[in-house]
């Protein structure tokens, strides 16, 4: 997906598309990580969002829950 960087006030800007902010579930004021890998630039959701810390959280729940027995013999 292209986008373009546009002059916002006195700032410069990149719009992100409604259909992609819906498919990801972000809205107005939600806080992004910009993290800089070589020549690419990559977006994602802040780890200070509550609602995806909950997701990340009820996935490692699942995750122990399966694995519990693995994770008992490995802890001796």
């Amino acid at each position: 997906m292209n986008v373009t960087i546009r002059k916002i006030g006195n700032s410069e800007g990149v719009i992100l598309p409604k259909e992609l902010l819906e498919r990801h579930n972000l809205s107005t004021g939600d806080t992004l990580v910009l993290i800089e890998d070589g020549d690419e630039l990559r977006l994602r959701r802040s780890a200070d969002d509550p609602e995806e810390f909950e997701r990340k959280m009820k996935i490692a729940r699942e995750r122990m829950k399966k694995y519990e027995v693995a994770y008992r013999v490995l802890a001796k």
